[in-house]
């Protein structure tokens, strides 16, 4: 996890992430002044350290002297070696109403010159869209630069989050589109796409994966990130039933190019009570491995950098390791070497495998063979306050939620029970085995269904207890399970949310040694 916290607990912004000589560079926003663009580096893409701040406001009169949004950094396609960053910048003047899109450019990525004149800023155009403050919503769409580069086909597009100017005024959110057609100039095209439902499309990008072309934004309306998909890049653009990306939370997403592999960065924005009031908190989760399946749908996977940190793995293979959290009269154990079968057939019971854990992760494969409601409980108390993680199998649904005591109970507000995200995932049916994926990372908590990310969430309510799975009116066979505890790198500043570990759950000894 990264977070921007500082004396008056500021926080990340929209990011964009580029791989360059082994390192991931972060490039953020700075809420809720937005007055500079932070640079952080990383070696591992999970733990960062700030450097040399890229950009700040200009100066008074400057057309960017009142805000910094969204940018994008790439190599410059007309000068080898050197880097381009496209961003927002909003007006004092104008109070902010119309946005613009800058230029600046760098030959490490550590220094930045801004490129004014030249045809920069760039304002939009065209008859397509809204370009005047009189339109629309009474002020100018054309923000959330993403460059497009691809030398084989000779492509040079610009990415815009941009309004058309007809329709119902909270639909006319599109993907405006602009082409390069000499060095540093863009000419205003016809939008790359319009749902004709909402009211912007966020933070766009656009990649091709698999002989694919895929564009990923994010909808303000339900706080989640989408994508679409095309066989050619000019379109048209459609989507599948289910085209969520990430959960409700996560938003404005960046792709990220290692090599072959794509990964995806976004920020994740929570309420929490800072300095006796409610308010946002936007964090950076670890990134996550961008792949399509057969039928051409965008997947997410785990981040393989959780493997550096996984130590201390052990084996659950006998059903007499699991003890039952509540003692329900009705729940059984049995099973041999290769299968554990967990039965409650009225009531629910809770069954956890040994010791006690806080970052940890999590591999089984499971199989419900009655009807019934079956889930997981992690970081759990002997009282079962905690986390649970309800599966729906039949329909694809799970649901994390934080469940327990209040801690100042009044009458009927004696707990709390609320649902902190849900999400669908791509079902085999009922009573099939699927392979599941938990992993705790301090505040992080990420879940997967057969290798495809479902939940990716952020909440520091649980901070060390009992792992297990639970059945309610059913029965439920697990093997290969699986527990491997996560350490966690130390960043140059130990964010406020860590948790602090349980004092009646010691320290394994080789990671004892290391925090010494």
């Amino acid at each position: 996890m990264y977070a921007s916290h500082g004396f008056l607990r500021s926080d990340i912004g929209d990011v964009d992430v580029v791989f360059h000589d082994g390192l991931f560079h972060l490039f953020h926003l700075v809420l809720p002044n937005h007055d500079f663009i932070a640079h952080a580096v990383s070696d591992d893409g999970m733990s960062w350290r700030r450097v040399k701040n890229a950009l700040f406001v200009g100066e008074p009169g400057q057309w960017d002297d009142d805000m910094l949004w969204t940018m994008h950094v790439s190599p410059d396609p007309h000068r080898p070696g050197s880097w381009r960053m496209f961003y927002t910048g909003l007006c004092r003047a104008e109070y902010g109403r119309v946005q613009r899109v800058g230029l600046a450019r760098s030959d490490d990525l550590y220094t930045w010159t801004r490129c004014d004149g030249g045809g920069y800023p760039l304002e939009v155009s065209g008859s397509w869209y809204e370009t005047s403050i009189d339109e629309g919503r009474n002020w100018v769409s054309f923000r959330d630069p993403f460059f497009y580069h691809d030398p084989e086909r000779d492509t040079q597009l610009l990415l815009t989050s941009a309004r058309i100017n007809t329709g119902p005024v909270i639909r006319r959110g599109c993907v405006g589109l602009a082409r390069e057609t000499g060095p540093d100039q863009f000419s205003f095209d016809a939008p790359l796409y319009v749902p004709g439902l909402y009211d912007d499309v966020e933070v766009p990008n656009l990649l091709r994966l698999n002989a694919r072309y895929y564009l990923i934004g994010s909808i303000r309306e339900d706080t989640k990130i989408h994508y679409w998909h095309a066989e050619n890049i000019e379109g048209p653009y459609q989507n599948f039933a289910d085209n969520v990306l990430l959960a409700k939370g996560n938003y404005a997403a960046r792709v990220c190019r290692v090599k072959d592999r794509v990964f995806l960065f976004n920020f994740f924005q929570r309420r929490e009570i800072a300095y006796g009031r409610e308010t946002i908190a936007r964090l950076l989760p670890p990134p996550k491995e961008l792949v399509s399946d057969t039928m051409g749908r965008l997947l997410l996977k785990s981040f393989d950098g959780f493997d550096r940190l996984a130590y201390n793995p052990f084996r659950v293979t006998n059903a007499a390791e699991f003890t039952a959290l509540f003692g329900n009269p009705w729940a059984m154990l049995n099973g041999d070497d290769e299968n554990i079968l967990l039965q409650c057939p009225s009531g629910f019971e809770a069954f956890l495998i040994p010791g006690e854990h806080q970052d940890f992760r999590l591999v089984a494969k499971i199989q419900l063979e009655s009807p019934g409601k079956c889930g997981l409980v992690l970081r759990v108390s002997e009282e079962g306050d905690g986390y649970f993680l309800s599966l729906d199998l039949s329909q694809g649904y799970a649901q994390l939620r934080r469940w327990g005591a209040n801690i100042n109970p009044e009458f009927e507000h004696a707990f709390r029970y609320e649902t902190l995200q849900s999400g669908n995932f791509l079902t085999k049916g009922a009573r099939q085995e699927i392979s599941i994926k938990i992993i705790t990372h301090g505040p992080y908590i990420e879940f997967s269904i057969d290798d495809q990310i479902t939940l990716s969430v952020v909440d520091d309510s649980y901070a060390c207890g009992r792992v297990g799975f639970y059945t309610e009116s059913a029965q439920m066979r697990l093997r290969d399970v699986l527990m491997e505890w996560l350490r966690r790198p130390q960043g140059e500043i130990e964010p406020a949310y860590t948790a602090t570990r349980n004092p009646d759950f010691p320290l394994p000894a080789d990671e004892a040694s290391q925090r010494e």
